[in-house]
């Protein structure tokens, strides 16, 4: 019988690659989010931006109801064939969650690895409908790579050695000049973001890649809206920003949305 999980388009590029070091990270990964999120017992999770469903079903038994959502229809559709008989799991569009039912009801809401691919102003509205969707004492826990400092040299060097093994989808890596390089190397504010279209039965897309992702921007931006408890990152949560490939913020609605960042962990 096929792995539902291993069968996943994202989980056979990531936590199932072939490449150790990826599958370690992209491991570390997932075991940490399992952690934030099954904190104080929560009973309702939202997998916002879910892909292939991999932490929906890594996870399954923890929640009495989990929701998977996403953008693409037809990576839902596979969700729904391979996870569908999941008990307590479904899967809807983003756009359903504008419905009044789904308005404070999730104890805990997940946003993983989707931020960096937003553009500017629909990070922000990404933002405001998670502070929408979370309940008033449920926790928002938000995942991005880390796409500036000396971090990025390692992932660049492991995405090219990737690609030449012929692994996943690196060989449609992004790639830098060596100007360019340097400047994120050096983790030089306002870097020029990378944009791309995608045309989708919904209709046009505008997004971007992880080239010219700045962390710090989406974590100042965050800290407008919510109270930030917990600052983590993987796959070696000690070493900071400067060496690992993922951070991570734990975060919780506030009455009065101010510029807070309460005991962050570095």
């Amino acid at each position: 019988m096929t792995d539902p999980i291993a069968s996943g388009d994202y989980a056979r590029k990531q936590i199932y690659c072939p490449s150790r070091v990826v599958a370690w990270s992209h491991g570390s990964r997932f075991r940490l989010a399992g952690r934030l999120a099954a904190l104080e017992s929560p009973r309702r999770l939202l997998d916002y931006g879910c892909g292939d469903g991999t932490f929906i079903a890594l996870t399954h038994g923890t929640f009495v109801e989990a929701v998977g959502a996403d953008i693409d229809a037809k990576q839902l559709d596979d969700c729904r064939r391979r996870l569908g008989d999941l008990a307590g799991v479904r899967f809807v569009r983003t756009a359903d969650l504008s419905s009044g039912a789904h308005a404070g009801a999730y104890d805990v809401v997940t946003c993983m690895e989707v931020l960096e691919h937003c553009v500017d102003a629909e990070r922000v509205r990404v933002l405001d409908d998670l502070g929408r969707l979370v309940s008033a004492g449920g926790r928002l826990v938000i995942s991005v790579p880390i796409e500036i400092g000396p971090a990025l040299l390692g992932k660049q060097l492991f995405r090219a050695i990737a690609a030449w093994r012929g692994y996943g989808d690196y060989r449609h890596r992004e790639t830098y000049s060596p100007r360019e390089l340097a400047a994120a190397v050096c983790a030089r504010p306002h870097l020029v973001r990378a944009e791309y279209d995608l045309d989708t039965p919904a209709g046009p897309i505008r997004y971007c890649g992880h080239k010219g992702f700045d962390w710090r921007v989406l974590e100042r931006e965050i800290a407008e809206r919510f109270a930030i408890e917990q600052r983590q990152f993987t796959p070696l949560g000690p070493l900071g920003p400067i060496l690992n490939s993922q951070v991570w913020f734990v975060c919780r609605r506030i009455p009065n949305p101010s510029s807070l960042i309460l005991n962050p962990s570095s």
